[in-house]
């Protein structure tokens, strides 16, 4: 075989081999995806629990299935600021629960309310009844950083909810994981299978358990793998 030969070969197999190990890693990011659709799926379709029953641990709570039953505290309302929603600008409503009993609130995410410049909303027509009957998912505080520090002018507005700043901004201790609420009383008593009343914000529904495009892309480096292969051959024919 001719040196040129051996130079394109070497060139077409090489680069049939980086195709495959690019191939074989999108195989395993989507074995990695399946088995967290696996847990979150174990969790969010398992049967609800009480706060209190919750794992201390807030990895292994969350996304569980929680029911919530207390008073909102509509005065310490926080906003989780520049969240879309279909295209749109807004704000999340996180609004603190309290229990009988228990001197720790908990932050519920009550849902999503448009705002043009993503940051700033009259959140008074959106107060449903003081007392809340409902259902929720568990989810957790962002703990890397960098977090900027509030607005001294919007001191309620959070681009990341840095629970450290929320804790000295409230006046009572929060748990360590806030509640995105997806049913209440407010929303599904007289009104069930109508829609939600006015002041009732569109509650924000977990992400989909998509397995993405890993398999996808695995196939197309496992194909560019092949046709350098293929090109290979008919190439060395031609020589």
């Amino acid at each position: 075989m001719t040196l040129r030969k051996w130079i394109v070969s070497i060139a077409a197999l090489g680069a049939a081999m980086i195709f495959i190990s690019f191939g074989l890693w999108q195989l395993r990011r989507l074995d990695a995806r399946q088995a967290q659709n696996s847990l979150l799926a174990s969790r969010r379709f398992a049967p609800e629990v009480g706060l209190d029953a919750l794992p201390s641990d807030t990895a292994e709570a969350r996304f569980r299935r929680v029911r919530l039953r207390g008073t909102l505290d509509y005065a310490n309302e926080i906003l989780h600021t520049l969240r879309g929603r279909g295209g749109s600008p807004g704000v999340n409503i996180l609004t603190p629960l309290r229990r009988a009993g228990n001197d720790t609130a908990v932050l519920i995410n009550r849902g999503w309310v448009y705002a043009p410049d993503g940051i700033t909303v009259d959140t008074k027509p959106w107060r449903e009844s003081d007392s809340l009957d409902g259902t929720g998912f568990v989810e957790t505080f962002p703990t890397a950083g960098p977090f900027a520090p509030p607005n001294p002018d919007r001191p309620r507005a959070f681009r990341r909810l840095d629970r450290a700043a929320l804790s000295k901004l409230l006046p009572y201790p929060i748990a360590n994981y806030y509640v995105v609420l997806s049913d209440s009383t407010a929303s599904t008593g007289p009104t069930l299978g109508r829609a939600p009343p006015p002041n009732v914000p569109p509650r924000v529904q977990p992400a989909p358990l998509s397995e993405g495009p890993h398999r996808n892309y695995a196939l197309q480096w496992f194909s560019f793998a092949a046709i350098s292969i293929i090109g290979l051959v008919i190439l060395l024919r031609r020589l």
